[in-house]
């Protein structure tokens, strides 16, 4: 029996850089780089990269069944799955500003994308977690955090991070019993210099818009410390923790 690593979403800025630092982080530890988008990127060898829906049950059952049949459990999963605007399986979504934009499909797309995509693969995962301390990280934001949202709008965005944000710190309840050893985190990156974030930049201070590299290098710097007897964490790229 072997453990791997999980990338899910490889094919973005942080997904990409992900795969980078984890594969020269761990070089004896196969990774696995997963994204619906072909990748001509050539990774390190113990990299592999496979090209399948990973917003699809039937896709994501699939490849954990894989894992299976190879003996293999799983040390770290990492999800960069998100929308925040763009066009997603034929919708154009963007963040609404007023009651007035919100939009029926514009918001089950959010969710979709958002919440359930990666509560699903937490669902797929949960038996096949290592019993050595390892870790599920799902990328969300602190606009999902609903104790902090003072300023209103993005209500697609902002609601279906808190719904990841819940399903996450649900599931962390029945992963205390059945993958004793696994830690959630909730992850808040930062403004990070990427597509997802490119038409929002012109009021962010230049300190405060950070490379891949740097979000990543945080990410990966924060893992050791994190505890599975105190599983779930919601916490930022400078390690502090963020209020639900």
């Amino acid at each position: 029996m072997s453990d791997v690593i999980i990338v899910i979403g490889a094919s973005g800025g942080i997904g990409h850089e992900l795969v980078r630092q984890l594969s020269d982080n761990y070089p004896d530890t196969t990774i696995y780089a997963l994204s619906r988008k072909s990748q001509s990127t050539t990774f390190a060898d113990n990299v592999t990269c496979q090209n399948i829906r990973t917003d699809d049950e039937k896709a994501i059952h699939e490849f954990c069944q894989s894992l299976d049949a190879k003996d293999q459990k799983v040390r770290l999963a990492i999800s960069t799955v998100g929308i925040l605007h763009g066009e997603v399986d034929g919708l154009q979504v963007e963040p609404e500003k007023r009651l007035e934009d919100i939009d029926n499909e514009q918001l089950l797309r959010y969710f979709h994308v958002n919440s359930v995509v990666p509560t699903l693969w937490l669902k797929h995962l949960v038996d096949r977690m290592s019993d050595q301390p390892s870790q599920i990280v799902c990328f969300s934001a602190r606009v999902g955090s609903i104790s902090d949202n003072r300023l209103g709008g993005w209500y697609g965005y902002r609601a279906s991070k808190a719904a990841l944000n819940m399903l996450l710190k649900t599931a962390a309840v029945e992963y205390a019993r059945r993958a004793k050893s696994t830690t959630l985190l909730s992850y808040h990156p930062g403004t990070v210099d990427t597509a997802l974030s490119e038409p929002f930049q012109r009021n962010v201070k230049p300190e405060k818009l950070f490379s891949p590299e740097f979000t990543v290098s945080q990410l990966l710097s924060l893992l050791p410390e994190l505890r599975a007897d105190q599983s779930p964490y919601f916490m930022d790229w400078e390690h502090e923790v963020v209020t639900w």
